[in-house]
């Protein structure tokens, strides 16, 4: 008889600790207000997502959050629709009204504007860790295409530049469908995100309601006045989304998903040593890292949690908007190079095993786990050996515990510097922290 040879399994990840420095991200969030819609993430019924409306009036007062937007304002929104049963495939629609409640007519500019479905539009393919990507043509998902739209500082056309809202109305932002039908499993998602500016007072709700038929049973798409009635009369969507753990919680956290407004669109920092014009590049072979999007129960060691607070939220939802799902990172690092000799330096996005305190170093896996952890767009601008200024964007795919490849080097001449500018929008369905790591290479 042949000897029975055993199955063959996935090699068994391997842990590998980076001993370097993780340091606080310098700078802060801004104070910009954003409309921040995420749960309940999963709609399967109609309801209000989440509204800033005063509570006067309306049938439940408890749904409605009372904060109002004037001046610069984002929104954004992440939902995924699935079918209630197998034969209910009604389109569902995410509408997102804006009100006036002003004596005189009200102006929004809408500066920058995007809003995909997964199916068709940005489905989850499997894309190599790192593509350079020029032209924003590489995505996985629909938060993936949104965040690399924003950053390339796109407009989409479904959207106009202005609404201009009469004294005491309300106006439909965006009236779009999320389709389940002949998909397998009925499911999709839509991502939006908007950067908006208003010369006046204004409330805003995200609403979901299923299409409405018309007399030969064809769907159509919900009226103003329809939304209205659901914003007036309608209760939280349900079901509703794990509740959060108690702030201050150590153990088995659960964040919560966001509905609220968050305060921060944009964390703008330059990376420099302490009282100093510059940064001083590590020695060769070695580096440091700066924490991105970290969090409470996964600081780093940094001790620092950049999470957005929330200015209103619901009681049920998330505490803070962990995770910063459409905060733009602008990172600028005037990298000084002190020595006698020519040095390389090599700038990566990381994803290392996430920890509140770090015993050695950061942690990685080899190979990296399943679980995909980050998908997005990273913008990088540099003076190359030439001296010619560039900028080149790429699109990142990252487990949980990958070491993730550079996104350029840079040549720095001996007692002189560089400066390289790093952008990104966090991505939703990415998992916190990631670090931005800063290596000498030998």
């Amino acid at each position: 008889m042949f000897a029975q040879v055993p199955p063959t399994t996935a090699p068994q990840p391997q842990e590998i600790v980076q001993l370097q420095q993780v340091r606080p991200l310098p700078g802060q969030l801004n104070k910009i207000p954003v409309f921040n819609s995420n749960s309940p993430e999963l709609i399967i019924n109609e309801g209000i997502l989440l509204s800033t409306f005063p509570p006067q009036g309306k049938a439940n007062p408890s749904a409605h959050l009372n904060f109002s937007f004037q001046g610069y304002f984002d929104i954004f929104a992440h939902h995924v629709a699935k079918a209630p049963t197998p034969e209910d495939l009604r389109t569902l629609y995410l509408g997102i009204i804006l009100h006036n409640p002003t004596q005189k007519p009200v102006t929004v500019d809408i500066l920058q504007a995007a809003s995909h479905l997964s199916q068709p539009d940005a489905p989850f393919v499997e894309l190599p860790p790192q593509v350079e990507d020029p032209e924003g043509k590489v995505y996985a998902g629909p938060g993936s295409r949104v965040m690399g739209d924003i950053l390339r500082n796109r407009h989409q056309a479904i959207f106009p530049h202005q609404i201009v809202i009469p004294a005491g109305e309300s106006r439909m932002l965006m009236n779009l469908p999320i389709p389940v039908r002949e998909l397998d499993p009925p499911l999709n998602g839509r991502s939006t995100y908007m950067r908006l500016r208003s010369n006046g007072e204004i409330y805003a709700a995200s609403l979901a309601r299923f299409a409405p038929v018309d007399a030969a049973g064809k769907e159509r798409k919900p009226t103003l006045k329809e939304w209205e009635n659901l914003l007036e009369k309608g209760e939280l969507a349900t079901p509703r989304d794990r509740a959060p753990s108690a702030p201050g919680t150590t153990d088995n956290i659960v964040y919560g998903r966001v509905a609220g407004v968050a305060q921060g669109s944009i964390w703008k920092a330059r990376l420099l040593d302490p009282a100093a014009l510059d940064l001083t590049i590590p020695a060769q072979g070695e580096a440091f890292s700066y924490g991105l999007s970290t969090l409470e129960g996964g600081r780093l060691g940094t001790h620092q949690s950049q999470s957005a607070p929330m200015l209103v939220r619901y009681p049920d939802t998330a505490y803070e908007a962990h995770g910063n799902y459409g905060v733009q990172y602008s990172l600028t690092l005037p990298l000084r190079n002190p020595t006698q000799e020519s040095q390389t330096v090599a700038i990566s996005v990381q994803t290392p095993i996430k920890q509140d305190q770090l015993k050695e170093g950061l942690r990685f896996l080899e190979p990296p786990a399943q679980q995909v952890f980050f998908r997005g767009s990273v913008k990088i601008r540099y003076t190359d050996d030439r001296g010619e200024y560039r900028t080149r964007y790429f699109h990142l795919v990252q487990r949980r515990g990958q070491k993730g490849e550079p996104l350029v080097t840079v040549d720095i001449p001996a007692n002189d510097w560089r400066i390289v500018q790093v952008d990104f929008l966090y991505p939703p369905d990415a998992t916190p922290p990631q670090v931005l790591t800063i290596k000498t290479l030998e």
